[in-house]
């Protein structure tokens, strides 16, 4: 084994295990603190912002435990949304300039060949040359043109395929993404396992993920710091690039 070697030069040296009771291993640049750096700290329950308690069962408890998006890489470097291939504005967009390109190109080659040209051309150079800047219909077609040209230009510059969260890259090759309803779907199920729950809602945006939980037994307070704990250790199994902040709302079912 020879020092000089550039494959011994490259290995990195893995973080060693410390197998005594309690101790955890922190890997390079995550922090000194000793504990993961995506792990969410939820906030006290209860207290003078208006969190409920069980005491008063029409009082809405809630938790906010994420306060922004927290990007988070394992090796395999930055995971970027994905692109959506636009194929339905990509083709309207090239039939209508196909279509006006070769009618115009017809008409020129037909009045270069000694035939009249067509009406509509004739028509369009008169208005063209008779109508002043500040018509009504000269402002409209310049607003509308204008209003498409914008609309293409977003098409054009953003990524779109909102649905789709991308998820953590483990290699520079490989790129995965987690549709939104699915990773809710996840949420929901892992919510619905804590006592007390009687029926959730969820719903994951890219920033941000919402549940609102009715309970019908145990204290608000109670069911909203499980429901912290289960949803949090949700976000961080998915697996996604920018784990979304937690919000937590938990109220008592309305008695029949």
């Amino acid at each position: 084994m020879n020092d000089d070697d550039p494959d011994l030069r490259q290995t990195q040296r893995l973080p060693a295990l410390d197998k005594s009771a309690g101790a955890t291993a922190v890997p390079p640049g995550r922090g000194g603190s000793g504990a993961p750096s995506g792990q969410d700290h939820a906030r006290t329950p209860g207290g003078p912002d208006g969190s409920g308690s069980a005491d008063d069962p029409g009082r809405t408890g809630s938790a906010d435990t994420g306060r922004a998006c927290r990007e988070e890489t394992d090796g395999g470097g930055r995971a970027r949304r994905f692109w959506a291939a636009r194929r339905v504005p990509s083709a309207l967009v090239a039939l209508v300039v196909l279509g006006a390109a070769g009618l115009l190109l017809y008409d020129v080659a037909a009045v270069r060949a000694d035939r009249p040209a067509m009406a509509w051309r004739k028509r369009l150079a008169a208005e063209l040359a008779t109508r002043h800047l500040d018509d009504v219909w000269v402002l409209a077609g310049a607003a509308a043109a204008v209003a498409l040209g914008i609309w293409l230009l977003v098409l054009a510059l953003t990524p779109g395929l909102r649905g789709v969260l991308p998820m953590r890259r483990t290699t520079p090759d490989v790129r995965g993404g987690l549709d939104r309803a699915a990773a809710a779907l996840v949420l929901r199920d892992r919510a619905m396992e804590v006592p007390g729950v009687q029926s959730v809602r969820v719903a994951v945006g890219r920033r941000r993920a919402k549940a609102r939980a009715v309970s019908h037994f145990r204290e608000l307070d109670e069911v909203r710091s499980d429901l912290n704990t289960a949803l949090g250790d949700g976000l961080r199994q998915l697996g996604l690039a920018r784990r979304p902040a937690l919000s937590v709302r938990v109220r008592r079912s309305a008695k029949r």
